[in-house]
Parts: C-alpha cells; structure tokens; sequence
C-alpha cells in the first residue's frame, strides 16, 4: 500500500477499521484479492512479479499491510522484495510482536518500509527506519511513505476525514471510497521532498494518484466488528479510473489457531 488510514476503538461496532490505496506502475503484473490456490488459509492480492502482497487477512483473523518509505538517497538496487514480509506475518506461528521482532533482524536488508499488523485487538506497527515494534493506541492513525502518522498533506487531509466517516457513517462504502479518491493536489510548499524532483512530488502528493504510467491500483476497506467478523471491500482500478473498475467483497469469521 502507499496510504493507509485506520482506527481503532473508535467506533462501539467495529474495534478496527480500515481504509487503503496501492499506488504502483500500470504495467506491473498484478493479481486482485483472492484465496491463493498453493496458501489456501491467505486471502490477498499478489504481485505478479515478485510473487508477495501488499496486504492480507488469514484465517485466524491475523492481517498486515505494508508501505515503501520513500527516501531516493538510500535506495538498494539488490533489496529483496518487501511483500514478502507481509506474508512471513501472515504464515507464522509466532505473536504479531514477535515476528515483527524477527523480521528486524534481517530488516536492515530492505528498502524503506512500513508494517502495519494486528490480531485479535492488538495492532503494531514496525519500520525499518525507526527499528522498533510499537502497539499503536487506539485513535485515528495513518501512514503513507514515511513513519507512522508524519503529517504530510495527505495524512492529515485523510484522518480528518476518515475520522467524520467513522463517527458519522462507519458503514457507508461510498463515503469511504469517496475520501480514498480524492485526487486533489496540495500546494507545493506544503509536500515534502524525498529525493524524487517536485514533478513526481506533486504527483505523488494527493490520496488518490494519477499519472501517465503510475497510479492508484486498488482500494481497500477492511471493518472488524464486535464478534471478530472481518469484512473487506477491495475495489480495483486500470490507468483510466472512470473504467474498467471490479470490486470484490469478503466476509471471513475466524478460525481457531
């Protein structure tokens, strides 16, 4: 993923809910959320290419979702792919905090990245540039390509908005998908710099992103309500967002580990 907004306990029928965008090249290979065919207990989408996720749900209710962190000056040319980190969260038998641990073992490996990952009301959040596993408390949160809750335009402009969505219309996939497109563009004194030239900041700046060759691929909303019951909307999008638009919905009860 490229955002992610989320609250959790902040509303009496869903203690997590979930609001998401992939962003990625139009020509990367990609398949929409599933059951995988060889992982029948994974249920998420997969990079073609690679071979990981950018994020998914077990059967045991378990998911993780994963952002880049953006930052040019210390790109790895030989990195291995961080999708597959989502799916070492999602296969292991270990706590949640435990295989975030592991994973920092080996983290310094990677290009810049961001877990976020929860079971059963418990929700972390692990980088690879800030080297430590934190239990995110329960609010409004939001992360794009830098650390966890940075107050870029788009995270700011997303919370407060997700925020009104959850408290007034938790349920409403329109208004949630609605904030998720948003394609308006902030002013350029307000947009970081991470290396990439103003053009591709400006580009890069908006919650929902359109250019020639890279864009918002897919969004995803995910609610757990009150028995655990997880729901998820994924909505998928060609290079043209007004076309070719599929949504796909799930509903898992989870199983016992």
């Amino acid at each position: 993923m490229c955002l992610i907004l989320f609250g959790i306990e902040t509303h009496p029928d869903f203690p997590f809910i979930l609001a998401a965008n992939r962003d990625e090249f139009y020509t990367r290979p990609t398949r929409a959320m599933a059951f995988w065919n060889k992982r029948p207990g994974l249920l998420a989408g997969k990079d073609l290419e690679a071979g990981g996720t950018w994020m998914g749900v077990n059967r045991q209710g378990r998911f993780a979702a994963l952002t880049n962190y953006r930052d040019f000056s210390e790109l790895k040319s030989n990195a291995p792919s961080r999708g597959d980190l989502v799916l070492r969260i999602l296969e292991s038998r270990m706590a949640v905090p435990d295989v975030l641990e592991a994973i920092d073992q080996t983290a310094a490996q990677y290009n810049g990245f961001n877990l976020i990952a929860g079971q059963g009301g418990n929700v972390f959040w692990y980088s690879n540039r800030k080297r430590t596993v934190v239990r995110i408390k329960p609010g409004i949160h939001g992360v794009s390509n830098h650390l966890l809750d940075t107050p870029w335009p788009k995270i700011v402009t997303g919370k407060a908005r997700f925020q009104s969505i959850v408290a007034k219309a938790p349920r409403d996939d329109d208004a949630m998908f609605g904030l998720l497109s948003d394609a308006i563009r902030p002013k350029d004194n307000d947009l970081p710099d991470t290396g990439v030239g103003i053009e591709w900041e400006r580009i890069l700046s908006p919650l929902f992103i359109r250019s020639a060759t890279y864009g918002t691929r897919s969004s995803t909303l995910m609610r757990i309500d009150k028995a655990g019951e997880i729901q998820i909307i994924e909505r998928t999008f060609g290079p043209d967002p007004s076309q070719d638009v599929h949504d796909r919905r799930f509903t898992l009860t989870p199983e016992p580990s």
